[in-house]
């Protein structure tokens, strides 16, 4: 059976794709209560709540590594790969795909990247339902946050097996980007909630506004980027700064660019191709949000000196440069995927920084003997 033969959903192998993903939770979990046995257990909790954010941030780069490397339909069905929980057992389908398409989207290696990158959304999926029992069994204030991710959790494994079964459409490739920072920023509350305010309740609310207005502008940005990498246009421009063949705005079709709904590489119609005027306004959307943001980041690191929280304004500063550094590499070098992945890693660092600023930026005080002499 060739992969476009292949039913798009296929439900025999979710026990052995959940067991998978249970495998990893628990390894990582025997690991975790060794090391922390002895610590009270609302630290516990706090250590594995911020370990899951770590996971949940390399899923964000792998999911990147997943799109960038065109291994995202290497299993043409969901939740398995041709019914079976591991490319080994679809073995022979993946080597008749591979035969008739050698550079096509099913290889053994693609497939093997598609499907790792479904056994660590199981197993952050299975990580968000233990804190979300904990939270209910043992801390009755403590449930919104838990219970609110674990839902969205859900709502982004629906994103995931539409990704896949709708061809990789922009639209939502570009939607289950954002969720997977969505749930970053999720996560981060919850590790940063117990922690002391950083400044006194009148300058928490002169500084907060800002914070929010750069989080926002940083969230659209990401989108942009994101409708950049789903239908390919990074290689639209060439040049930095001008755009290609010297030209600093060349022909675009905005409106051609920014349309939604419509399959991967096609207009809406589905048959024609997308023109490179189309793809080259997506690009320079970017660039032209990119200097939006950076101008704001400036403005904000400038704040958070004039606030005296310098660590933090060295940490958006550091971020920014990395920022402006691989956007210029994907250009000028052809969209290379180290510099590529950085980027992406970047982005979701920008989501966890300016989240981690807004929840510290508040006007209550908390005393709490385990965070209090804590800097996080």
């Amino acid at each position: 059976m060739m992969a476009n033969e292949t039913p798009l959903y296929n439900l025999a192998p979710v026990i052995q794709v959940v067991a998978m993903g249970a495998l990893i939770v628990g390894a990582i979990l025997a690991f975790w209560w060794l090391k922390h046995r002895a610590t009270d257990p609302k630290q516990r909790v706090f250590r594995l709540t911020a370990l899951v954010l770590f996971l949940t941030f390399d899923l964000v780069v792998f999911g990147a590594f997943t799109r960038l490397t065109d291994s995202g339909l290497g299993c043409p069905d969901w939740p398995g790969c041709y019914g079976h929980a591991s490319p080994v057992g679809a073995n022979v389908h993946i080597e008749q795909a591979q035969q008739a398409m050698p550079t096509g989207p099913v290889t053994h290696q693609k497939a093997w990247i598609e499907m790792i990158h479904r056994y660590l959304a199981t197993a952050v999926g299975l990580f968000l339902v233990v804190l979300c029992v904990h939270a209910w069994r043992r801390l009755p204030g403590q449930r919104l946050w838990p219970t609110v991710t674990l839902i969205w959790v859900m709502v982004q494994g629906a994103f995931g097996a539409l990704t896949v079964t709708l061809k990789l459409m922009p639209l939502i490739v570009t939607l289950h980007l954002l969720g997977g920072l969505l749930l970053l920023a999720l996560l981060t509350i919850q590790v940063h909630a117990p922690a002391p305010p950083l400044l006194q309740p009148p300058m928490a609310r002169s500084l907060k506004p800002w914070v929010v207005l750069i989080l926002v502008l940083m969230a659209l940005q990401i989108a942009l980027g994101g409708w950049v990498s789903t239908n390919y246009a990074v290689l639209a421009c060439y040049e930095f700064p001008t755009c290609r063949n010297g030209l600093w705005w060349p022909e675009m079709n905005f409106q051609a660019g920014f349309e939604l709904l419509r399959p991967l590489g096609r207009s809406g119609d589905g048959e024609t191709l997308v023109p490179l005027s189309s793809l080259t306004a997506i690009h320079m959307a970017h660039r032209l949000g990119a200097v939006v943001v950076t101008a704001g980041a400036l403005a904000l690191i400038v704040k958070l000196k004039q606030y005296g929280l310098v660590p933090w304004s060295r940490g958006v500063a550091l971020l920014l440069l990395v920022q402006i550094l691989t956007g210029i590499s994907n250009v000028i070098f052809q969209w290379p995927l180290t510099a590529a992945l950085l980027h992406t890693a970047g982005a979701a660092m920008w989501v966890i920084v300016l989240t981690a600023l807004a929840v510290r930026l508040r006007d209550n005080s908390i005393s709490n003997p385990l965070v209090a002499n804590r800097e996080f």
